[in-house]
């Protein structure tokens, strides 16, 4: 938790819908990590204009983001927007909220998409991919002309693999344990641990593209991560993996002394 403000001090029904007043109520308060990603996904809406193509992520946090397109929406405060979600989770979600939708069959070219992340190091590259849906988020937000990631402060990490949680690898379900030793080989140096992603019943956690996911755990630093991303690549068995190099424009990032706004080479606070 978070000594810092109530971010629930405007009502969904007030027609300010000011996301700026989200960051200074009056009454501080002790926030928990979901109301700090709240913060951050409303201040990241503050980027969208009518008339955008947006990818819309997927996540908890992320789903605040949608909600507040939605909300925005339904209020008129934005007009002729059109949503490109990346997973079946959000498309459901952006539907239930009368957000329009369509696909990068359509939209090649996307203005603004809105995300979370796993960890985000000091130049910006991102770990995602923890929720199982980095091969889409991947599509969408390379293909963004601006990509806001919002996070709460807990996220931020010293270097890729720092928090010592998952590192996704999306791999196709055909001999994945092999697919899986590779990987665990290619980063051994690493300290790597390379497991199986499960779901229900313990049965493989399956993607929206039908793939397994291994998730590699790391004790130390990978260094050249341009390098490592290479080679992940060329693996036979590698549909995608988690690391978001170069990709992020900025970062929104929420924490006890409010909201944060990094661009690259840039630093803000709201």
């Amino acid at each position: 938790m978070a000594l810092a403000y109530d971010p629930l001090f405007i009502s969904s029904s007030d027609k300010s819908l000011s996301a700026i007043d989200v960051v200074s109520p009056p009454h501080p308060m002790v926030l928990t990590q979901d109301e700090l990603k709240r913060i951050a996904a409303y201040k990241a809406v503050e980027f969208v204009q009518s008339g955008m193509v947006l990818g819309l992520g997927t996540g908890s946090t992320a789903k605040h983001a949608v909600d507040r397109i939605g909300e925005l929406l339904r209020h008129g405060k934005l007009d002729n927007i059109v949503g490109i979600p990346t997973s079946k989770k959000t498309q459901e979600q952006a539907l239930s909220l009368g957000i329009p939708l369509s696909d990068l069959d359509a939209h090649p070219v996307i203005d603004l998409s809105i995300d979370g992340a796993d960890e985000v190091d000091p130049y910006l590259n991102l770990v995602k991919g923890r929720g199982g849906s980095l091969l889409r988020e991947k599509m969408i937000e390379g293909a963004s002309k601006k990509f806001v990631v919002i996070v709460d402060e807990s996220k931020m990490v010293k270097h890729i693999g720092g928090s010592k949680l998952a590192l996704p690898v999306e791999v196709v379900p055909f001999c994945w344990k092999f697919t899986a030793e590779k990987l665990r080989n290619l980063l051994e140096g690493y300290g790597c641990e390379a497991n199986l992603r499960l779901g229900e019943k313990g049965k493989p956690f399956v993607t929206d593209n039908g793939n397994y996911i291994v998730d590699m755990h790391l004790e130390e630093d990978m260094g050249d991560l341009g390098a490592v991303s290479d080679a992940i690549l060329r693996l036979p068995g590698v549909v995608e993996h988690g690391m978001f190099l170069d990709m992020a424009s900025t970062v929104i990032i929420a924490g006890e002394l409010g909201v944060k706004i990094k661009h690259k080479h840039i630093t803000t606070s709201s």
